[in-house]
């Protein structure tokens, strides 16, 4: 018979929050990279929590408020001590954004909602990198301290592209978190760049995207990969150098993002329940070392090679 080993849990920073290793990243479940089968969705939210999964993230845009809607129906009767709820406000689509905080109030109380729950345990300002900083500084991020005063969330935080952003903002503002994604995997480690800095600020750091929005995977990149093509191009032959050893780059970049310690959690989203199982089973094996090496060097041309989207004074 197999055993599965337990999930391993690390500090979030001075929150002090026990976090699992994996987290559940809920954006699949509003159908941003396919659509979804809602049943099938709740049961890879079981299947997450049966896992040791303890802290879930989601946002309001993620399928315009359709996976929070679809969190919310998974998580009733579920005892609300055994996870971490975490939630996003100032974006709501594409082109969406309001920070003010005036909006950011009136979207926490709707999540709250959506999500059939009375507290958020970490509230965070989604991808600051599209508003000016002072914005987020003086507006959002109070008036987010203000609703931690009134009980409706636990902690607070900020989310981004560009890594030299959370340093503009944790330099001048209290901030819990940061949520850094793509930014540290097999072909980019940017995020280690600013993570002394946060550290020492007793700031909790979580990453989210290990296959680099879905560069590290066999099935390869949406069309719309806002990557540059020398980057696309590396990526496409460390997967298929993987395949002809017989394996799974997703496997090697999800074991990657999970091994560096100083990393509290890394999000994963998936509305399979057997990619979450998956992925519970590919972190408890070592790490193919020799592969690795292999990878990172076919991968060393383009490192750290990033794609820009927000303001350009926010730009790393």
């Amino acid at each position: 018979l197999f055993f599965s080993l337990p999930m391993k849990y690390r500090q979030l920073g001075r929150t002090g929050l026990q976090v699992s290793v994996l987290s559940f990243g809920a954006s699949s479940l509003g159908g941003v990279f396919r659509d979804i089968d809602e049943a099938e969705g709740v049961r890879t939210v079981h299947v997450a929590l049966d896992e040791g999964i303890n802290f879930i993230d989601v946002a309001p845009y993620y399928g315009e408020t359709k996976a929070e809607t679809v969190l919310g129906k998974s998580l009733r009767g579920i005892a609300r001590e055994s996870y971490y709820l975490a939630t996003k406000v100032g974006r709501y689509g594409a082109r969406d954004f309001d920070f003010s905080a005036r909006r950011v109030s009136e979207s926490v109380d709707e999540s709250l909602g959506r999500l059939g729950v009375e507290h958020i345990d970490l509230i965070q300002v989604h991808d600051i990198e599209f508003v000016s900083l002072d914005i987020v500084i003086e507006e959002t991020l109070p008036a987010l301290r203000q609703l931690q005063q009134a009980g409706k969330v636990s902690y607070v935080g900020i989310t981004g592209l560009p890594v030299g952003a959370f340093l503009k903002v944790a330099e001048r503002a209290e901030v819990d978190t940061v949520l850094s994604y793509s930014r540290y995997c097999l072909n980019d480690t940017s995020l280690l760049r600013v993570l002394p800095e946060l550290e020492e600020s007793g700031v909790g750091v979580l990453t989210a995207s290990p296959l680099s929005m879905g560069l590290l995977s066999q099935r390869g990149p949406p069309p719309w990969h806002p990557a540059p093509e020398d980057l696309k191009r590396a990526c496409a032959r460390a997967v298929e150098h993987c395949a002809r050893r017989g394996a799974d780059i997703s496997k090697l970049a999800v074991q990657f993002a999970v091994g560096e310690e100083r990393l509290a959690s890394c999000i994963v989203g998936s509305a399979d329940p057997e990619n979450i199982r998956r992925n519970c089973r590919w972190i408890e094996e070592p790490v193919d070392e020799e592969l690795l090496a292999e990878v990172l060097e076919i991968l060393e041309p383009v490192r750290d090679l990033c794609w820009y989207e927000g303001l350009p004074e926010n730009s790393d």
